[in-house]
């Protein structure tokens, strides 16, 4: 459990040690007068990107005048670190792993909530009884470290668990075969990724699918500790310069449209991603859409603007909640523009104004049957 405690630190304090210049303007222009912008992503290509990877194969950018190159990440790749190393133009990253990181010196800010909802479960065998974050007391609980477990312990925490006495804590790979051989109680799983997994997978005693009677879900925004997720990330430095604040804003515009076209074409974006070259299957990756779309419409106020209420529960949680360490993710709130709505609704504002529907007010999830393995 100290183990990848440790990690999760060294992690973040690679956000501090940035080595480039961050008060140069923008990226140089290319060929074709064409402005290179890089986006680094916080996982490997799937549908959870799949606005941005439209932006790019729909020419979305392009008419804005960025060619903008997607950079892939990984289980060691730290989107926030890369941004503040001058790696990247633009990070997406979970809020309260970046905000961890401007505490220990990143220069970010969070100019887009994409996603306004968690996608984030624990998920157990209905035949365990376990139900509520109460219920993992005594249990095996699986989680994946490296941030991704805050919401975790601030659930535990709320309900009168120490994460680090009353259950014990298993590092989890990034599948559910731990909680499929039992291994576990209960999973860390993305309703978007590692949940579809179970559904895909065979159940021994009936020779088919589970379905999802076969599990007992425990979302954390019933729960009531849900964070903020997918967001994109700025350096708050070259945010004092105009052609940075110009090209945000052309960045965000392409990326409404991006996510705008997702929503209304699930089928052609989960193409579009297998395409890019994603390791999971047709099936999985459209009910990934699915999903992920779910966790961006309908946005009231529009696609991407911080919604206050939501900024400050995930805040108070980081400061609040401990881990089995007894750390905090935050030691006080956040100095210093964190986050800002300016260049996502002048971005609104230009989106709507070329007839793109930022809000998805009519939005319905598709149906999506699972096949083994996702294929």
């Amino acid at each position: 459990m100290r183990k990848y405690a440790v990690v999760i630190a060294a992690g973040l304090l690679l956000s501090a040690c940035g080595t480039a210049d961050s008060t140069s303007p923008t990226t140089p222009a290319g060929a074709g007068g064409m402005t290179t912008v890089k986006l680094q992503l916080q996982w490997f290509y799937q549908a959870q990107f799949a606005g941005y990877i439209a932006a790019v194969d729909k020419g979305f950018y392009k008419e804005q005048g960025l060619d903008v190159q997607l950079l892939e990440g990984g289980v060691d790749i730290v989107p926030q670190t890369v941004l503040a190393q001058g790696k990247a133009d633009y990070a997406v990253a979970w809020v309260p792993k970046a905000l961890a990181s401007r505490e220990q010196g990143a220069g970010i800010t969070d100019v887009g909530q994409i996603f306004a909802r968690s996608g984030t479960y624990q998920v157990a065998f209905a035949s365990s009884n376990i139900k509520s974050p109460a219920d993992f007391k005594g249990k095996k609980v699986g989680n994946w470290g490296f941030g991704n477990e805050f919401e975790l312990f601030a659930g535990m925490t709320k309900a009168g668990l120490d994460p680090g006495k009353d259950v014990t804590l298993v590092q989890q790979q990034f599948d559910m075969q731990a909680l499929l051989k039992k291994e576990i109680d209960v999973a860390q799983a993305m309703s978007y990724n590692e949940y579809a997994q179970l559904l895909e997978a065979t159940n021994p005693a009936t020779g088919k699918l589970y379905q999802p009677a076969d599990f007992q879900i425990i979302d954390w925004k019933t729960v009531g500790s849900s964070m903020l997720q997918d967001a994109v990330w700025a350096n708050t430095e070259k945010l004092k310069d105009k052609a940075y604040q110009d090209q945000t804003v052309k960045f965000l515009t392409a990326t409404i449209k991006g996510w705008a076209y997702c929503r209304d074409h699930a089928e052609e974006c989960r193409d579009l991603v297998v395409a890019k070259g994603s390791k999971l299957g047709k099936t999985h990756q459209l009910w990934q859409m699915n999903e992920v779309n779910k966790l961006i419409w309908p946005s009231t106020g529009g696609i991407g603007l911080v919604n206050e209420a939501d900024w400050t529960r995930t805040v108070d949680i980081s400061m609040t909640t401990k881990n089995q360490t007894g750390d905090t993710v935050l030691k006080k709130k956040p100095e210093g523009q964190a986050y800002t709505n300016d260049y996502m609704q002048k971005a609104l504002d230009a989106a709507k104004a070329a007839g793109v529907d930022t809000t998805g007010s009519s939005f319905a999830p598709t149906p999506v049957t699972l096949t083994a393995g996702g294929a």
